[in-house]
């Protein structure tokens, strides 16, 4: 069985840094695209960043110059870090990713959610 496990959430300060990790775990042979996303209350679930397997990465216009998302495929691992952060990214971040496993095939993964909370 693949599972995903976030960590890094918290309560952080505007201006303030966090950094999110997301570990796939299982036999896994193959993983595509890794992402990161994010629902705030209220909203609809966003599209916050995606890393490709090529290492071609893509962000909301919300988070440009402030988040980078980057991947340890060695690791399994998905990263995403968080700089400059206002209230507004307050929001249960999910990571995405995309894999090939065993007994599931090809399948698209979502973690359990870690909160980020951003004071201001």
């Amino acid at each position: 069985q693949v599972q995903l496990v976030e960590s890094g959430g918290g309560l952080a300060q505007a201006g303030g840094s966090l950094r999110l990790s997301c570990t796939a775990s299982g036999i896994i042979f193959g993983i595509y695209t890794m992402g990161w996303y994010r629902q705030a209350p209220g909203k609809q679930r966003e599209s916050v960043a995606a890393v490709t397997s090529g290492g071609t990465t893509n962000y909301a216009d919300s988070v440009k110059g402030r988040f980078t998302i980057s991947r340890d495929n060695a690791k399994k691992t998905v990263y995403l870090e968080m700089n400059s952060l206002k209230p507004e990214d307050t929001a249960v971040y999910y990571c995405n990713i995309r894999v090939e496993a065993f007994s599931i095939g090809h399948r698209e993964l979502w973690g359990q959610g870690t909160l980020v909370t951003v004071s201001s």
